[in-house]
């Protein structure tokens, strides 16, 4: 039986349609099955493809060069877009507060990523700069600025050389940061049940989650005031969704409803607020509002129809149209206080409180359907891309670009934040989300595999593929240090808090889910969340710039 048909699929040298289709599959589906292993509890994820995709190169496997170009930019672009869909609601409130100080660490660190690169280049003996570039690139873990920097550079070689300076480095970039883990740990003595005993004592006293009470009015001066009055006064967010009088009915308040002495109250406030409410209205009780006799229920309505994306809540007039009242709205598993000018988002759901009728028929107009979420937004996904090739277009001065790596970061990041302007709904399903992400990082390191792995191990397992391995640990290890020390040492940041900043600072995955796992705590995975969209933007900003100065 002739089987040449068959090795002219899975034979390497071949680069036919069904050749490239059949070996694209095999090195994504090696690469996430192998990725999935676990060593000393770290796995190294989709990361995986790219050695795969070295191997099945460095075995004569080939794919057409503009095939193979046209693969490698395109998984880039869904994978980029993804990544800034998915950070950018947090990119701009990640500046507030105790995020600055996150956010300022995780810039030292980058900062000193690319001193040590300038001085390994001039003072080392390294003049490939596209070595270091993906030394770099790979000492960090930080994938999309390696192809920042391959799409900067342009040229076959220097692409080639950054993947193979990539690869080099990845796996000890993984070991350094938990190492840089273990020396912080150690240094200062850390017990992790006592941070995690510390943290935990630190969110139960947060004073800017919403609260809810009841509570009795018995002062005199604001007998006869109606909630419009109140509000003016107390001068604070709140929303009072039941009220109960002497006469014992439970009534949906408005802004003009005014209150009498012996009014019970049931009241949604930030925690910081509840003190100087009780001074002026009364103290609070306990009250069961669940056994009070009446029409009024508590309901939670999804929004699922996209001209609400974008709307203020004061703006629908929920107890003139439908008497019910909001209390608060939780956005990806976070309560919000349903103030009248919060702005509302494809996939809020609201809790409000009224009739059950009035209720189901706010619920029609909201939407409430899990189908709708479930339906993929790809009109706003791909005039995010156009617009994100032309903005990565633009030279931004001294010859630089944003490239199709940074220019769909920003414009993903700016509609995930102010699409709703331009009634463009960007909420996207989780699974959906994961599916792009996922899709456009392995296209795009199987791309890069194939492409390298011609010349990896001539150029890697010698003498000067020594080095890189060296040159990379440095570049890991010293930053973490320095900034772990800070951290620790000068700020008194939660052991916890820091683990996840040596994550997110180095856009790490595998190294965060060590982090969640050896702690049991969401504590690392705030702090990643916090440092990690300023730090992709830069990671990839500075691998470019890097390129674009030196090369």
């Amino acid at each position: 039986m002739d089987f040449n048909w068959l090795l002219k699929i899975i034979g390497p040298g071949n680069e036919t349609l069904a050749s490239t289709i059949a070996l694209y599959s095999f090195v994504i589906a090696a690469g996430v099955f192998l990725g999935k292993l676990k060593i000393a509890g770290v796995s190294l994820g989709v990361t995986f493809v790219l050695f795969v995709g070295i191997l099945m190169g460095h075995f004569g496997y080939i794919v057409n060069g503009e095939v193979l170009h046209f693969i490698r930019e395109f998984g880039l672009i869904l994978f980029i877009f993804s990544i800034g869909l998915q950070v950018g609601p947090g990119f701009f409130s990640s500046f507030k507060k105790g995020g600055m100080r996150l956010n300022g660490l995780a810039v030292l660190g980058i900062a000193l990523n690319v001193a040590i690169v300038l001085c390994i280049y001039y003072f080392g003996g390294e003049s490939n700069i596209a070595a270091l570039v993906g030394i770099m690139s790979g000492a960090v873990t930080n994938t999309p600025g390696l192809a920042a920097a391959q799409q900067a550079a342009g040229n076959a070689d220097a692409i080639n050389t950054m993947s193979m300076g990539y690869a080099a480095a990845y796996p000890l970039g993984v070991c350094g940061i938990i190492g840089a883990m273990f020396l912080i740990k150690g240094l200062f003595r850390v017990k992790t049940p006592a941070e995690i005993k510390d943290l935990e004592e630190q969110n139960e006293n947060s004073q800017l989650k919403p609260d809810i009470i009841s509570v009795e009015v018995t002062n005199p001066l604001i007998d006869g005031k109606s909630l419009r009055q109140i509000h003016d006064i107390i001068q604070c967010d709140f929303v009072i969704s039941r009220l109960i009088g002497k006469d014992g009915n439970v009534i949906i308040p408005v802004s003009s409803t005014q209150v009498h002495m012996g009014d019970k109250l049931y009241v949604v406030i930030s925690t910081q607020d509840i003190e100087r409410f009780e001074t002026v209205i009364g103290p609070q009780i306990d009250m069961d509002w669940e056994a009070v006799h009446g029409e009024v229920v508590s309901r939670r309505i999804l929004i699922t129809k996209s001209e609400y994306n974008g709307v203020a809540l004061g703006s629908l007039r929920l107890h003139a149209a439908y008497k019910v009242n909001a209390t608060r709205v939780n956005r990806s598993g976070v309560d919000l206080l349903a103030a009248p000018g919060l702005r509302l988002q494809m996939g809020d759901r609201i809790t409000v409180v009224g009739d059950l009728n009035d209720i189901s028929r706010l619920a029609d107009k909201l939407g409430n359907s899990m189908k709708r979420l479930n339906e993929p937004n790809m009109i706003t996904i791909f005039i995010g891309i156009l617009f994100g090739i032309i903005v990565g277009s633009i030279n931004v001065g001294f010859g630089m670009k944003l490239g199709l790596a940074g220019g769909p970061l920003v414009v993903a990041i700016l509609l995930s934040r102010f699409g709703y302007k331009f009634k463009l709904v960007t909420y996207t399903s989780s699974s959906a989300s994961l599916l792009m992400r996922e899709l456009g990082i392995c296209l795009f390191l199987a791309s890069v595999g194939i492409a390298s792995g011609a010349g990896f191990a001539e150029t890697v397992f010698n003498t000067s593929g020594m080095w890189w391995v060296i040159w990379g640990f440095i570049i890991t290890f010293v930053p973490l240090v320095i900034v772990g020390c800070i951290a620790r040492g000068v700020y008194k940041i939660n052991f916890l808090t820091i683990m996840g900043l040596f994550s997110g600072g180095y856009t790490d995955p595998p190294a965060l889910a060590y982090a969640n796992g050896s702690t049991g705590s969401d504590a690392p995975a705030v702090a990643y969340s916090t440092v990690y969209p300023l730090t992709m933007f830069l990671r990839v900003v500075a691998a470019q710039g890097i390129v674009l100065c030196l090369m």
